[in-house]
Protein backbone atom coordinates (compact mmCIF):
# COMPACT_ATOMS: atom_id res chain seq x y z
CA UNK A 1 0.00 0.00 0.00
CA UNK A 2 1.42 3.15 -1.23
CA UNK A 3 1.92 5.80 1.93
CA UNK A 4 2.19 9.27 1.27
CA UNK A 5 5.71 10.43 2.48
CA UNK A 6 5.78 13.48 4.75
CA UNK A 7 6.32 16.92 2.97
CA UNK A 8 10.13 17.79 3.60
CA UNK A 9 10.32 21.71 4.65
CA UNK A 10 13.47 23.63 3.95
CA UNK A 11 13.93 26.81 6.27
CA UNK A 12 17.39 27.39 5.24
CA UNK A 13 20.76 25.87 4.07
CA UNK A 14 22.67 25.10 0.68
CA UNK A 15 20.53 22.88 -0.83
CA UNK A 16 17.99 24.99 -1.54
CA UNK A 17 19.02 27.57 -4.66
CA UNK A 18 16.10 29.50 -3.75
CA UNK A 19 16.57 29.54 0.60
CA UNK A 20 17.15 32.88 2.22
CA UNK A 21 21.05 31.96 3.41
CA UNK A 22 21.72 31.61 -0.86
CA UNK A 23 20.31 34.99 -1.33
CA UNK A 24 22.58 36.81 0.95
CA UNK A 25 25.41 34.44 0.23
CA UNK A 26 25.20 36.13 -3.51
CA UNK A 27 24.38 39.59 -2.41
CA UNK A 28 27.35 39.57 -0.12
CA UNK A 29 29.33 38.54 -2.65
CA UNK A 30 28.40 41.20 -4.79
CA UNK A 31 29.21 43.80 -2.05
CA UNK A 32 32.43 42.39 -1.67
CA UNK A 33 33.45 42.81 -5.09
CA UNK A 34 32.17 45.95 -5.41
CA UNK A 35 34.25 47.23 -2.52
CA UNK A 36 37.12 45.83 -4.18
CA UNK A 37 36.54 47.80 -7.30
CA UNK A 38 35.91 51.14 -5.77
CA UNK A 39 38.79 50.65 -3.74
CA UNK A 40 40.79 49.74 -6.64
CA UNK A 41 39.12 52.90 -8.51
CA UNK A 42 39.91 54.86 -5.83
CA UNK A 43 43.71 53.53 -6.10
CA UNK A 44 44.10 54.46 -9.44
CA UNK A 45 42.76 57.91 -9.11
CA UNK A 46 44.91 58.53 -6.18
CA UNK A 47 48.29 56.99 -8.31
CA UNK A 48 46.96 59.41 -11.54
CA UNK A 49 46.22 62.74 -10.07
CA UNK A 50 49.19 62.69 -7.41
CA UNK A 51 52.16 62.13 -9.78
CA UNK A 52 52.44 65.47 -11.17
CA UNK A 53 55.31 67.26 -13.36
CA UNK A 54 56.15 70.84 -14.43
CA UNK A 55 57.03 70.82 -18.32
CA UNK A 56 60.09 72.85 -18.47
CA UNK A 57 59.34 74.90 -21.21
CA UNK A 58 55.91 75.08 -20.66
CA UNK A 59 55.58 75.77 -17.36
CA UNK A 60 52.51 73.43 -17.34
CA UNK A 61 51.73 71.13 -14.53
CA UNK A 62 51.09 67.52 -15.91
CA UNK A 63 50.43 63.69 -14.91
CA UNK A 64 53.21 61.88 -16.05
CA UNK A 65 54.85 58.73 -14.24
CA UNK A 66 58.11 59.22 -15.56
CA UNK A 67 61.59 61.40 -15.57
CA UNK A 68 62.73 63.14 -18.90
CA UNK A 69 65.75 60.76 -18.34
CA UNK A 70 63.84 57.93 -18.56
CA UNK A 71 61.56 59.38 -21.01
CA UNK A 72 64.80 59.45 -23.44
CA UNK A 73 65.50 56.52 -22.36
CA UNK A 74 62.72 54.62 -23.29
CA UNK A 75 62.92 56.48 -26.61
CA UNK A 76 66.64 55.16 -27.87
CA UNK A 77 65.27 51.92 -26.33
CA UNK A 78 62.16 51.83 -28.56
CA UNK A 79 63.56 53.69 -31.81
CA UNK A 80 65.38 50.53 -33.52
CA UNK A 81 61.95 48.53 -32.71
CA UNK A 82 59.62 51.06 -34.36
CA UNK A 83 62.24 51.53 -37.21
CA UNK A 84 61.55 47.77 -37.97
CA UNK A 85 57.88 47.85 -37.75
CA UNK A 86 58.35 50.17 -41.17
CA UNK A 87 60.97 48.24 -42.99
CA UNK A 88 63.81 49.40 -41.05
CA UNK A 89 65.64 53.05 -41.84
CA UNK A 90 65.66 54.06 -45.63
CA UNK A 91 69.41 53.43 -47.06
CA UNK A 92 69.26 56.60 -49.24
CA UNK A 93 71.91 58.90 -47.26
CA UNK A 94 71.58 61.59 -48.89
CA UNK A 95 68.04 62.17 -48.22
CA UNK A 96 68.77 61.16 -44.80
CA UNK A 97 71.31 64.26 -43.98
CA UNK A 98 68.57 66.12 -45.35
CA UNK A 99 66.44 65.58 -43.31
CA UNK A 100 68.68 65.46 -40.44
CA UNK A 101 69.80 69.34 -41.84
CA UNK A 102 66.29 70.45 -41.38
CA UNK A 103 65.71 68.97 -37.87
CA UNK A 104 68.58 70.15 -36.19
CA UNK A 105 67.88 73.67 -37.77
CA UNK A 106 64.23 73.46 -35.79
CA UNK A 107 65.67 71.76 -32.52
CA UNK A 108 68.87 74.16 -31.79
CA UNK A 109 67.26 77.49 -33.74
CA UNK A 110 64.03 77.46 -32.28
CA UNK A 111 62.41 77.08 -28.22
CA UNK A 112 62.63 73.33 -28.83
CA UNK A 113 66.64 73.96 -27.43
CA UNK A 114 65.31 74.65 -24.37
CA UNK A 115 63.76 71.25 -23.66
CA UNK A 116 67.27 69.38 -23.20
CA UNK A 117 65.91 66.27 -25.35
CA UNK A 118 68.91 64.97 -27.32
CA UNK A 119 66.72 64.69 -31.06
CA UNK A 120 67.21 62.17 -33.55
CA UNK A 121 65.45 62.15 -37.04
CA UNK A 122 64.89 58.83 -38.96
CA UNK A 123 64.01 58.54 -42.40
CA UNK A 124 61.78 55.21 -42.75
CA UNK A 125 61.88 52.64 -45.61
CA UNK A 126 58.29 51.95 -45.51
CA UNK A 127 56.85 53.45 -48.85
CA UNK A 128 53.50 52.28 -48.14
CA UNK A 129 52.22 54.21 -44.79
CA UNK A 130 51.65 57.74 -44.78
CA UNK A 131 53.00 59.02 -41.61
CA UNK A 132 55.46 60.70 -38.97
CA UNK A 133 55.77 60.07 -35.23
CA UNK A 134 57.76 60.84 -32.49
CA UNK A 135 58.54 58.98 -29.21
CA UNK A 136 59.36 60.52 -25.91
CA UNK A 137 62.66 61.96 -25.59
CA UNK A 138 63.19 62.97 -28.94
CA UNK A 139 63.21 60.21 -31.80
CA UNK A 140 61.52 61.19 -34.57
CA UNK A 141 60.57 59.62 -37.87
CA UNK A 142 58.67 59.92 -41.39
CA UNK A 143 58.09 57.55 -43.36
CA UNK A 144 59.04 57.54 -47.24
CA UNK A 145 55.69 57.42 -48.25
CA UNK A 146 55.38 60.96 -46.84
CA UNK A 147 58.98 62.13 -47.56
CA UNK A 148 58.23 61.92 -51.13
CA UNK A 149 55.19 63.52 -51.33
CA UNK A 150 56.58 66.42 -50.11
CA UNK A 151 57.22 69.09 -52.71
CA UNK A 152 59.11 71.87 -50.26
CA UNK A 153 62.11 72.32 -47.46
CA UNK A 154 59.41 73.88 -45.33
CA UNK A 155 56.85 71.43 -45.75
CA UNK A 156 58.86 69.21 -44.23
CA UNK A 157 60.07 71.47 -41.15
CA UNK A 158 56.57 71.94 -40.60
CA UNK A 159 55.92 68.08 -40.23
CA UNK A 160 59.33 67.91 -37.72
CA UNK A 161 58.65 70.94 -36.25
CA UNK A 162 54.96 68.97 -35.69
CA UNK A 163 56.75 65.93 -33.96
CA UNK A 164 59.55 68.21 -31.58
CA UNK A 165 56.09 69.80 -30.62
CA UNK A 166 54.30 65.69 -29.31
CA UNK A 167 58.40 65.84 -27.06
CA UNK A 168 58.53 68.82 -25.82
CA UNK A 169 54.84 68.55 -24.71
CA UNK A 170 55.84 65.24 -23.79
CA UNK A 171 52.66 63.83 -25.32
CA UNK A 172 53.84 60.23 -25.07
CA UNK A 173 54.34 60.15 -21.55
CA UNK A 174 51.02 61.91 -20.56
CA UNK A 175 49.29 59.10 -22.89
CA UNK A 176 50.93 56.46 -21.38
CA UNK A 177 49.85 57.65 -17.86
CA UNK A 178 46.30 58.00 -18.90
CA UNK A 179 46.13 55.02 -20.42
CA UNK A 180 47.23 52.85 -17.48
CA UNK A 181 44.74 54.87 -15.26
CA UNK A 182 41.95 53.81 -17.88
CA UNK A 183 42.88 50.49 -18.17
CA UNK A 184 42.99 50.56 -14.20
CA UNK A 185 39.76 51.78 -14.04
CA UNK A 186 38.67 49.08 -16.69
CA UNK A 187 39.83 46.45 -14.72
CA UNK A 188 38.15 48.23 -11.31
CA UNK A 189 34.80 48.24 -13.39
CA UNK A 190 35.35 44.63 -14.38
CA UNK A 191 35.92 43.38 -10.44
CA UNK A 192 33.22 45.55 -8.80
CA UNK A 193 30.94 43.93 -11.42
CA UNK A 194 31.61 40.71 -10.70
CA UNK A 195 32.74 40.23 -14.15
CA UNK A 196 29.64 41.66 -15.79
CA UNK A 197 30.49 41.46 -19.85
CA UNK A 198 27.96 44.18 -20.51
CA UNK A 199 30.06 46.58 -18.10
CA UNK A 200 33.02 45.84 -19.00
CA UNK A 201 32.00 46.35 -23.15
CA UNK A 202 30.89 49.89 -21.86
CA UNK A 203 34.05 50.80 -19.91
CA UNK A 204 36.44 50.05 -22.74
CA UNK A 205 34.34 52.49 -25.11
CA UNK A 206 34.15 55.26 -22.29
CA UNK A 207 38.18 54.62 -22.29
CA UNK A 208 38.67 54.22 -26.20
CA UNK A 209 36.55 57.71 -26.72
CA UNK A 210 38.36 59.45 -24.21
CA UNK A 211 41.34 58.82 -25.78
CA UNK A 212 40.87 59.67 -29.13
CA UNK A 213 39.74 63.01 -28.14
CA UNK A 214 42.69 63.27 -26.00
CA UNK A 215 44.85 62.59 -29.16
CA UNK A 216 42.90 65.62 -31.22
CA UNK A 217 44.03 68.32 -28.49
CA UNK A 218 47.59 66.85 -28.64
CA UNK A 219 47.49 66.99 -32.62
CA UNK A 220 46.12 70.58 -32.57
CA UNK A 221 48.91 71.33 -30.04
CA UNK A 222 51.24 69.89 -32.07
CA UNK A 223 50.38 71.58 -34.90
CA UNK A 224 50.89 74.90 -33.25
CA UNK A 225 54.26 74.21 -31.79
CA UNK A 226 55.16 73.33 -35.92
CA UNK A 227 53.70 76.91 -36.82
CA UNK A 228 55.92 78.34 -34.07
CA UNK A 229 59.27 76.88 -34.71
CA UNK A 230 58.46 77.52 -38.57
CA UNK A 231 58.62 80.74 -38.01
CA UNK A 232 61.61 81.01 -34.99
CA UNK A 233 63.88 78.90 -37.81
CA UNK A 234 63.42 80.93 -40.57
CA UNK A 235 60.56 78.61 -42.84
CA UNK A 236 57.18 79.31 -43.91
CA UNK A 237 54.49 78.41 -42.08
CA UNK A 238 51.64 78.63 -44.86
CA UNK A 239 53.31 75.53 -46.13
CA UNK A 240 52.18 73.21 -42.96
CA UNK A 241 48.67 73.91 -44.76
CA UNK A 242 50.02 72.44 -47.83
CA UNK A 243 51.00 69.24 -45.57
CA UNK A 244 47.31 68.87 -44.62
CA UNK A 245 46.27 68.77 -48.01
CA UNK A 246 48.90 65.47 -48.87
CA UNK A 247 47.84 63.93 -45.73
CA UNK A 248 44.00 63.91 -46.76
CA UNK A 249 44.63 63.43 -50.69
CA UNK A 250 46.77 60.65 -49.36
CA UNK A 251 43.52 59.23 -47.69
CA UNK A 252 41.19 59.79 -50.69
CA UNK A 253 39.41 62.05 -48.96
CA UNK A 254 37.75 59.88 -47.12
CA UNK A 255 37.47 59.61 -43.09
CA UNK A 256 35.29 58.70 -40.25
CA UNK A 257 33.66 61.37 -38.37
CA UNK A 258 36.34 63.14 -36.08
CA UNK A 259 34.74 62.30 -33.18
CA UNK A 260 35.56 58.83 -34.05
CA UNK A 261 39.41 59.77 -35.20
CA UNK A 262 42.43 59.63 -33.12
CA UNK A 263 43.34 63.12 -35.70
CA UNK A 264 41.36 66.39 -35.91
CA UNK A 265 39.63 66.36 -39.65
CA UNK A 266 41.96 68.26 -42.34
CA UNK A 267 39.39 71.34 -42.56
CA UNK A 268 40.13 72.22 -38.54
CA UNK A 269 43.58 71.75 -38.70
CA UNK A 270 44.38 74.21 -41.44
CA UNK A 271 41.75 76.65 -39.87
CA UNK A 272 44.01 76.16 -36.42
CA UNK A 273 47.04 76.48 -38.66
CA UNK A 274 46.02 79.61 -39.93
CA UNK A 275 45.08 80.93 -36.12
CA UNK A 276 48.63 79.67 -35.21
CA UNK A 277 50.38 82.03 -37.92
CA UNK A 278 48.52 84.92 -37.21
CA UNK A 279 49.46 84.51 -33.66
CA UNK A 280 53.10 84.21 -34.20
CA UNK A 281 54.12 86.41 -37.21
Amino acid sequence: MYRRQPQRRYYGGTGDPYSRTGRGAGTGRFKLFLVIGLVMAAFQAFKYFTNTQINPVTGEEQRIQWTTEEEIQLGLNSAPQMAQQHGGLHPDQRAQQFIDQVGQRLANTTVAKQSGYPYDFHLLADNRTVNAFALPGGQCFITYALFERLQTEDQLAGIMGHEIGHVIERHGAERMAKSGFIQGLIQSVLIGSGGDASMAQIANVIGNYTNMKYGRDQELESDDWGVRMMIEAGYNPEDLIGVMDILEEATGGSRVPEFQSSHPSPENRREKIRESIEKYR
